[in-house]
C-alpha cells in the first residue's frame, strides 16, 4: 500500500514524458497556452518563483508564434484573490494584448483547469504551461481525455521549496489517477467561452 503513491507517480511521468519540452524550439504549435495557476506571492511576501517563470514561459511561446493566444486558469474563491486576473495584468506587463488572453476563473485544481479548458473555453489540444512535475501531470489529465495536450516546461524552482512541492507532487499524481478512474468532474462547468 504505501508504494502506490510512487507507482502512481512514475506511472503519470511514463504516460506523459514524450509530451512535454523543455525547449521552446522543440515544441509544437497549438493555438493556445493553458498557464496553470498558483500564488503570486511567496509566504516571504516576495513574488513566487513558480509563477514567475509560468508567466515568463507563456510569454516566450507567444514571442517566439507557437502560441497565438493564452488562457490563464487559477483559483478566484476569496475576495482580494484572484490568480487568472494577477496572471492577465502581468501579462500585459510583459507585452501579451490583453485581447489575446482569456481567463478561467474556476480553475481550482489542475483536473479543473484541464477539463474547462475543453468543455468550457472549447479547446480539443492546447499547451500546457508549469514547471516540469506539474505539466507532465496536465498532460496526462488532457490526454486520458482524448485532448491532444503537450506541455512546455517552466523553469523550475530548486532548493527546499522545489523539494518540498516534488514531494507534494507524489500525492497530487495518485490523486490525478483516482480521479480519472472515477471520472471526477470540476467544481464548476458552465456556458461556452469563447478564445477570439
Amino acid at each position: 500500500m504505501f508504494g502506490l503513491p510512487f507507482a502512481a507517480d512514475r506511472y503519470v511521468a511514463s504516460v506523459a514524458q514524450a509530451h512535454v519540452y523543455q525547449s521552446v524550439e522543440e515544441v509544437p504549435a497549438r493555438r493556445v497556452a493553458l498557464v496553470l495557476g498558483t500564488a503570486k506571492y511567496a509566504p516571504s511576501g516576495n513574488v513566487n518563483r513558480f509563477y514567475a517563470r509560468r508567466l515568463q514561459a507563456a510569454v516566450e511561446l507567444y514571442r517566439t508564434g507557437v502560441v497565438t493566444r493564452i488562457l490563464v486558469s487559477g483559483d478566484n474563491s476569496r475576495p482580494g484573490y484572484d490568480e487568472p486576473t494577477f496572471m492577465m495584468e502581468d501579462l500585459v506587463a510583459l507585452g501579451i494584448p490583453e485581447e489575446h488572453i482569456a481567463r478561467d476563473f474556476a480553475g481550482f485544481r489542475t483536473l479543473d483547469s484541464v477539463i474547462r479548458a475543453h468543455e468550457v473555453f472549447g479547446l480539443e489540444g492546447f499547451i500546457a504551461v508549469s514547471q516540469e512535475f506539474h505539466c507532465l501531470r496536465a498532460v496526462y489529465l488532457a490526454r486520458a481525455i482524448g485532448l491532444d495536450a503537450v506541455g512546455y516546461c517552466a523553469e523550475d524552482v530548486g532548493g527546499a521549496t522545489g523539494l518540498k512541492v516534488r514531494l507534494r507532487e507524489v500525492a497530487a499524481r495518485s490523486m490525478a489517477v483516482l480521479d480519472r478512474a472515477l471520472g471526477t468532474q470540476p467544481k464548476f462547468l458552465g456556458d461556452p467561452i469563447e478564445i477570439s
